[in-house]
């Protein structure tokens, strides 16, 4: 048995990848969402193979009422479709989930009593740690023969100090209801920090590094010698850089006087800080794509969001440079940081005499391969590089099984 299958599981869908740990290859992936809604929809892929064949998709429309329906036309979809599940047997079942609090901060064999933690850390990731558990029930009454892993966003950053992790608000408070720096993206931020060594050929442990993890969520990180020393998110994937629909950082006083001059609830303020804000409510856009797009044609709303997107990740690589005393590497990832040239050449414009100078001609290369952005001329390697949580939650999870 080689294959682990990796789940990551929201409260309306899951997202899947089967992959044989042998070679790290992907053998197939897929999706499950509208679950609960009166038709689902489920996508399943196997990749091309080495003989040519192309990447094969089936997709179906169909009521999938709850995540034990959705596993079940996961797996039909790999009885039908290929690859075969026997002829692949499991060895462990990984899931990702988002809060691990001061508990986890490792890769942990699930039990009941894992669970249960889970579900008591739900007020500190209400939209997250609850659709994990339901995933992870679910997974478990699918294949209830192998060991099912948990890894957890917040594990990576339990090596921040408490300088870093500390929030200046009264101490008791602060321990009573855990009120504190956590940090997210966590599994993306340890394997582009790995992988970045490896391109540049570098122990991990000789190199401080700034990871940018740029997607419709987006976080920011310090990295010496492997460690996370200080990142973007907080207690929520709320704090830190401006992104799709969440706010990044605000003033905190801004809450309470939407609440007393708007008289905005408290459910209000959460769902404008959460879904309506970043690009979204800056510019009525949240994907980067349109934002680029309609700053382009002229459109003052799209270029202030941009500007602001900018301003604040700057100010991030900026602090994290002082952080570190020394840059060897600053990678971009995700979405938008493996995508969008001109989001990488403006977050680092005007860097120079810190030893940061991109290449144009290598920012704009389309590529879907890691590779160095920076000139031959930079003290600063810079460096895009292709994230895949999946494939590090399928390590982490190896690690214990």
């Amino acid at each position: 048995m080689s294959a682990v299958l990796i789940v990551n599981s929201g409260s309306s869908s899951f997202k899947y990848q089967l992959i044989d740990m042998r070679t790290e290859q992907m053998l197939a992936t897929g999706l499950v969402e509208r679950i609960g809604d009166s038709s689902g929809h489920a996508v399943h892929t196997v990749p091309a193979d080495a003989a040519g064949s192309p990447d094969a998709t089936t997709e179906r429309d169909l009521p999938i009422p709850d995540h034990t329906a959705g596993f079940r036309v996961m797996l039909d979809a790999f009885a039908e479709n290929g690859p075969s599940l026997e002829q692949h047997p499991l060895l462990a079942v990984g899931h990702r989930v988002v809060h691990g609090g001061k508990r986890f901060f490792e890769p942990t064999l699930i039990t009941d009593l894992v669970k249960i933690n889970i579900e008591e850390l739900a007020g500190l990731a209400p939209l997250h740690n609850p659709a994990n558990l339901q995933g992870i029930e679910a997974a478990q009454e699918a294949f209830g023969d192998v060991p099912h892993v948990a890894v957890f966003d917040t594990a990576f950053h339990q090596t921040l100090s408490p300088a870093s992790y500390s929030y200046a608000i009264d101490a008791k408070v602060a321990q009573k209801y855990r009120v504190r720096k956590y940090g997210f993206h966590g599994t993306s931020h340890k394997f582009v920090s790995e992988q970045a060594a490896a391109f540049v050929d570098r122990p991990l442990a000789e190199l401080n590094q700034i990871v940018l993890h740029l997607g419709n969520g987006a976080s920011a990180s310090a990295i010496a010698g492997g460690r996370s020393v200080e990142t973007s998110m907080g207690l929520t994937p709320l704090e830190g850089l401006v992104m799709g629909t969440r706010s990044g950082d605000l003033d905190p006083a801004v809450l309470v006087y939407l609440h007393r001059r708007a008289g905005m609830s408290v459910d209000e303020i959460d769902a404008l800080l959460n879904r309506k804000s970043g690009l979204l409510g800056m510019s009525g856009a949240n994907d980067m794509r349109d934002v680029l797009s309609r700053s382009a044609e002229g459109d003052e709303n799209a270029i202030l969001a941009f500007d602001v997107y900018i301003h604040r990740l700057k100010g991030y690589v900026g602090n994290y440079m002082a952080q570190l005393g020394r840059v060897d590497v600053i990678a971009f990832t995700a979405g938008v940081g493996e995508n969008a040239a001109p989001v990488r050449a403006a977050a680092l414009a005007g860097l120079e005499a810190f030893g940061i100078r991109i290449s144009d001609e290598r920012n704009t290369a389309k590529s879907r391969d890691a590779r160095r952005i920076s000139s031959d001329d930079s003290d600063v390697t810079v460096l895009v590089i292709p994230t895949n949580e999946e494939l590090e939650i399928a390590r982490q999870t190896m690690s214990i099984v």
